[in-house]
């Protein structure tokens, strides 16, 4: 077998050091050559977290056994004996610059569980890696950000469970004060920012820039080194499916407070649209976020509380499977619900505004008939809401009480909206549409809950007379509450009586109460969760816009804004993707079949959150269920994978 000399770099003997020369036969396997670098360095250190990166094919050579001739590596080759983590700066969804050390030979995928083990923040599998936007280069050098370091905080390789102190906090960040500082900086909300921080971040004016966002995503089945980022490279972490799974807040500090950045940051950056009137009740919430978490944990800890908790969860899991015995009975004695309500529908041009019909809600489906007295024959119209979307659209102060409901149907989504005169009938009737969309009726015991939650929320955004001794509150920053369109829109004085208006409504909650109330009022925004694409359908001359959610996707007309059509997850008999034109095609029941390219970002992305948000749907409620990894890239990774 003829010998020949191999060109290796070691990182560790300095940028300027010539290559080494190894003397190597094609049947020598990967092992073998770390071995002859390790004894010609004759540098004494542990080098076990090191590998070789072979620079022009962009791999890693991480098999061993593998030969070189298998790995098809030749004399022309020049090699990089490099570690495997290396340092890299992470910007958090709070603002704040961690340093750490990531892993830049594994996919990012398994990158990302190693970041979020050492941060604290389960499930991993939510969050993913962006690529910070590029910054104009300004003629003064911006100050020096402050960077949170965690390159030293010694942590296992394993994916095991991390081991936590009594205060919740995890053992690897009380090593040394430093580490605390960082995990205090993880598990409290930051103060609100100043007015000129928000007004001189990007924010994105319409979808085509929201979609710009989305191109800048890295690949979760390649590598950090693979996709170009070097060592000590900014990225930011993110979470990119909005499918948020088992929140419980005695073990998701880190990952609720981050949550909660996110959310304050979409609501602040405009990247979400709301109401004024939502505005408000966020301003008031971040208000009074940031005064108790002065004084207050984000959990307090009651050790037989939370056992309570934790058991009476478990219960209300296990009824769950078991309630399908009793579905028959439950069908045969559900209660139902009747009333006059209003119906608009508007796509269909025959009923101009709202009409008032006779309503009843039985199952998990809504009849309506001319007037009460016709109730007992053939309905108008039945509509079957399980698997449709429930959209609040509320406004307390006018009185407007409204549900939109999108139905699916074969050729895509059946848009209806229902009036409700008062707060009582609204509460009702939204309970048992959310109940219905997810296959449950009027019987199941969290339709009381459901009502309860509705009604306090509403409570929330009525204004409390006589509560005007509050509305001097000095120290309020309004313009550090909201967004810059409001900042323009009223002056400082204008807004503290409304914020505080809005604040006599949450002063009463706790930390972690106001936290979860943010969250919720987010996720019931109608554009929540939805992450946008410019596209162009096959067969179509104009460019268009995919909205792509975690339970469907929305064709939208990128000139108009309106929606043109929804198709379902549950509907979609098949997707791929023809790598070679960079199409995505998806198939759905009915013989409905859709192809499109992708102009804003690579269809990998797409191909990726499509089947990201088919893997959320697919996490199980055992507890302790691990990841399984191997499924979420046979669904995201596409012929890499494979």
């Amino acid at each position: 077998m003829a010998v020949w000399d191999l060109s290796v770099m070691v990182e560790e003997l300095g940028p300027e050091a010539p290559a080494l020369k190894v003397s190597v036969t094609s049947d020598l396997h990967v092992g073998g050559v770390i071995l002859k670098i390790v004894q010609k360095t004759d540098i004494k250190k542990d080098w076990s977290d090191h590998a070789l990166w072979w620079e022009q094919k962009q791999q890693w050579l991480l098999k061993p056994a593998w030969t070189l001739d298998k790995c098809g590596v030749h004399a022309d080759a020049r090699l990089c004996f490099t570690p495997q983590h290396k340092p890299l700066r992470l910007g958090l969804p709070n603002g704040a610059t961690v340093s750490l050390r990531a892993c830049f030979s594994s996919p990012v995928f398994r990158s990302i569980m190693g970041i979020c083990r050492l941060l604290n923040i389960r499930h991993p599998e939510e969050l993913s890696l962006l690529r910070p936007a590029e910054e104009k280069k300004k003629k003064k050098d911006t100050a020096q950000e402050e960077l949170y370091d965690l390159t030293g905080v010694p942590l296992s390789a394993g994916l095991g469970a991390v081991v936590t102190l009594s205060d919740g906090m995890p053992a690897h960040f009380a090593e040394s004060p430093e580490a605390e500082a960082v995990y205090k900086m993880l598990s409290v909300s930051q103060p609100a920012p100043a007015p000129e921080t928000i007004n001189k971040l990007y924010r994105p004016t319409s979808v085509v820039e929201k979609a710009q966002v989305n191109s800048r995503w890295l690949d979760s089945s390649r590598s950090l080194l693979q996709q170009g980022v070097q060592e000590n490279s900014k990225l930011l972490l993110r979470f990119k499916y909005f499918s948020f799974y088992d929140l419980v807040p005695k073990v998701d500090v880190v990952r609720l407070t981050q949550l909660y950045e996110q959310a304050r940051w979409a609501v602040l950056l405009e990247e979400i649209e709301c109401t004024e009137e939502e505005m408000m009740l966020f301003a008031a919430l971040q208000y009074h976020i940031g005064k108790v978490s002065l004084t207050e944990a984000l959990v307090t800890p009651s050790p037989a509380m939370d056992d309570l908790d934790f058991a009476l969860q478990c219960l209300e899991v296990k009824m769950d499977g078991e309630s399908s015995g009793v579905d028959m009975l439950e069908s045969m004695t559900a209660p139902q619900l009747h009333d006059y309500l209003k119906i608009f529908r508007p796509k269909r041009l025959t009923l101009k505004g709202y009409k008032q019909f006779w309503f009843t809600f039985k199952d998990m489906s809504i009849s309506y008939f001319k007037s009460k007295e016709e109730s007992f024959r053939e309905p108008i119209q039945q509509m079957n809401l399980k698997g449709c979307e429930v959209t609040p659209d509320v406004s307390v102060a006018n009185q407007k009480f409204c549900i939109k409901l999108l139905i699916p149907e074969p050729d895509g989504m059946n848009e209806v909206c229902l009036r409700c005169e008062n707060e009582q009938q609204y509460s009702n009737w939204m309970a048992a549409c959310r109940l219905a969309s997810k296959g449950k009726t009027l019987a199941d015991s969290s339709y009381p809950s459901e009502v309860q939650s509705i009604r306090s929320f509403l409570a929330m955004q009525r204004s409390v007379p006589g509560s005007n001794d509050a509305q001097t509150d000095e120290s309020i920053n309004t313009h550090s509450l909201v967004s810059p369109r409001y900042q323009k829109k009223y002056k400082a004085k204008q807004l503290t009586p409304r914020i505080l208006e809005s604040y006599q409504n949450v002063a009463q909650l706790s930390l972690t109460d106001a936290v979860q109330r943010f969250l919720q009022i987010w996720q019931a925004l109608p554009d929540f969760g939805v992450s946008y694409f410019v596209v162009r359908f096959k067969g179509c001359r104009k460019d268009e816009v995919l909205g792509i959610a975690n339970n469907r996707l929305i064709r939208i007309d990128l000139g108009v804004g309106d929606v043109v059509k929804t198709w379902r997850y549950n509907t979609m008999k098949q997707w791929n993707v023809n790598w070679d034109i960079r199409q995505v095609a998806i198939e759905f029941n009915g013989n409905v079949n859709i192809a499109f390219s992708c102009l804003t970002a690579d269809c990998k992305i797409v191909h990726e959150y499509i089947g990201g948000y088919i893997f959320m749907s697919t996490r199980g409620k055992e507890p302790g269920e691990t990841l399984n990894e191997e499924l979420f890239h046979k669904l995201t990774g596409g012929h890499e994978a494979l």
